[in-house]
């Protein structure tokens, strides 16, 4: 062993690799496993790579982007996720919820069985040292996971907000995504019927209202337990519900015939009992719908039916009381996939959440152009963005679901229910109305009010000690702003540096003025004739003052998007 020390290093690791696997002192020399995060290729057939994950030896260039599904935030984008992120928060603690985080990945048995169909888009992770993980499909089955660890803890709203990951064919600018934030709303315990249910959708609209939708959209809403009677009145046998369940799921994206097919030659499920079931699925109302059920003969004597028609009644109730009930539609077309859902089911949908219809997508057909197949996307994964038959999808979905916290606790059963709100799908539509918008506010990319400036004759050295003093003192009193970084700038250069980040504000020093104890505030951007449009004195004892009294800045997100034209064409 002294020897093999004393070898030139390449030597040395070659032989290692060469020898069985050996103790040395606390250590163990052995060859990598056959399988790792690298490479999927076994240790007969390794390959080395470099740090880029480049085989070493190859020559060819390395194309630099952001994995599939995924991009880069800056600038303005940054600026409307962040409001969409603060509107939200502030409705989640208006109503009292307190956040929670929990693991970005956790063990794969937690997520296994839980996702119905969609469970293949779940991203598993290689072994490492033992345990088998994947990426967070969502943020709802974490929380059931928490809760059935946390047993002392029987009621609790609580809020989430975190990225996700599920490997879904991508369409970037609709906001369909392999890495989205999603933010979670969920009220675990054990209350009177209905009324948790009730404040989720009042939620939802406080929260739609807030970022300015004002109506432009609607919460479709269900119960499991009237699907679940629907298709046992039909004639679905028990273990074909779920998947049945599935399928009629698809009809806000695919007409009845596509789902009818796929029942009976898919699913294999009799051409009847397909066809009883479309007499159901394809009815949305409201009250009316409600007490249509209610009278129906068979669905009134289920006792699946009868539990969610009574939910039904009651909620509509407690809605109406919230002064929501116009923003609901009753739609037995939703069924929502996931297999955890036990009760109330609802998605939130506005324009462009649809792919479009058969026509616009002919239109759209004719006015576009071929695009070529690319070599390197034969793996389907190719961005979907200007897909006709892809829409931006619900903005928000949710539903109740009892049972999830028993399923790791064994006994411990806490109802639940809540709403998740994805945030890119909404920020996708919110960034297109603005764009169309003539009315909507500027967007700036920082927050400064007050830039500092100076100027001066000849021999002017800058005021770059002053200029900082000023700064000091609109920071100590909590007032954004900044000032040049050169020590004799320009005042072009400076009025150029405010105008670029939209700063509303300027403090202009001058030698000859402070001398005096004044100092001018400019407001950017006024008009040609304006009293005040090349600025007004101020003493330097009331700066502060001066500059909170003038600052004025939009109010919110929900101000730049009143009077925003919505229809399809423009979002």
């Amino acid at each position: 062993m002294k020897l093999l020390f004393q070898l030139p290093p390449a030597l040395r690791s070659s032989l290692l690799r060469l020898a069985p696997s050996r103790t040395f002192n606390q250590y163990t020399l052995k060859t990598p496993r056959a399988y790792t995060a690298h490479s999927q290729r076994t240790t007969d057939n390794r390959i080395d790579v470099d740090d880029m994950g480049k085989e070493k030896g190859d020559k060819s260039s390395f194309q630099l982007k952001v994995p599939k599904g995924t991009k880069d935030w800056e600038g303005k984008d940054m600026v409307i996720r962040d409001k969409i992120f603060s509107s939200i928060t502030e409705v989640f603690k208006r109503h009292g919820a307190v956040t929670i985080d929990t693991p970005v990945f956790e063990l794969k048995e937690i997520l296994s069985g839980k996702y119905g169909e969609d469970s293949k888009l779940i991203y598993d992770l290689a072994d490492q040292g033992g345990e088998l993980c994947s990426l967070r499909y969502d943020l709802t089955v974490p929380f059931a996971r928490w809760l059935a660890m946390n047993s002392s803890i029987q009621n609790i709203k609580r809020y989430h907000i975190a990225k996700v990951y599920r490997r879904d064919q991508p369409a970037m600018t609709k906001g369909r995504m392999r890495e989205f934030y999603q933010c979670d709303f969920d009220i675990a315990g054990t209350y009177d019927p209905m009324l948790p249910d009730a404040e989720i959708i009042r939620i939802t609209c406080e929260i739609f209202e807030s970022l300015g939708w004002q109506g432009r959209y609607t919460i479709k809403i269900n119960h499991r337990k009237i699907l679940d009677g629907i298709f046992q009145v039909c004639g679905v046998p028990q273990d074909k519900l779920r998947t049945i369940s599935s399928a009629v799921d698809k009809l806000d994206k695919s007409p009845w015939t596509e789902v009818r097919r796929e029942m009976t030659e898919e699913k294999g499920l009799d051409a009847d009992v397909a066809d009883r079931i479309g007499e159901f699925v394809t009815k949305k109302g409201s009250r009316e719908l409600l007490e249509t059920l209610q009278k129906h003969e068979q669905l009134s004597t289920n006792e699946s039916a009868k539990a969610g028609l009574a939910d039904m009644d009651l909620l509509f109730t407690y809605l109406s009381t919230f002064d929501v009930l116009d923003r609901v539609s009753f739609d037995l077309s939703l069924a929502r996939g996931l297999d955890y859902y036990t009760g109330v089911i609802y998605e939130v949908i506005t324009e462009g959440s649809a792919p479009q219809t058969t026509e616009d997508q002919t239109s759209a057909k004719k006015q576009s152009k071929p695009v070529k197949p690319s070599s390197s996307n034969t793996d389907g994964d190719e961005d979907r963005s200007n897909d006709p038959t892809i829409g931006v999808g619900s903005v928000a979905a949710g539903g109740r679901y009892d049972n999830l916290v028993s399923m790791f606790s064994g006994k411990q059963q806490i109802p639940c229910v809540g709403i998740s709100f994805g945030v890119d799908r909404i920020f996708s539509i919110t960034k297109q109305r603005l764009a169309a918008s003539p009315t909507a506010a500027p967007i700036r990319t920082n927050e400064v009010d007050v830039y500092v400036m100076a100027f001066g004759g000849k021999g002017f050295e800058g005021l770059l000690t002053e200029r900082m003093q000023i700064a000091k003192r609109l920071w100590d009193a909590g007032i954004k702003a900044e000032f040049s970084w050169k020590v004799k700038p320009k005042l072009p250069q400076q009025f150029k540096a405010a105008e670029s980040g939209g700063v509303p504000l300027a403090v202009i020093l001058g030698e000859e003025e402070l001398k005096a104890g004044m100092c001018k505030i400019k407001e950017m951007g006024l008009p040609d004739g304006h009293a005040e449009k090349e600025g007004v004195m101020v003493e330097l004892r009331d700066l502060e003052g001066e500059v909170r009294r003038r600052i004025s800045r939009p109010e919110g997100l929900a101000e730049g998007l009143k009077g925003v034209s919505l229809d399809a064409k423009t979002s």
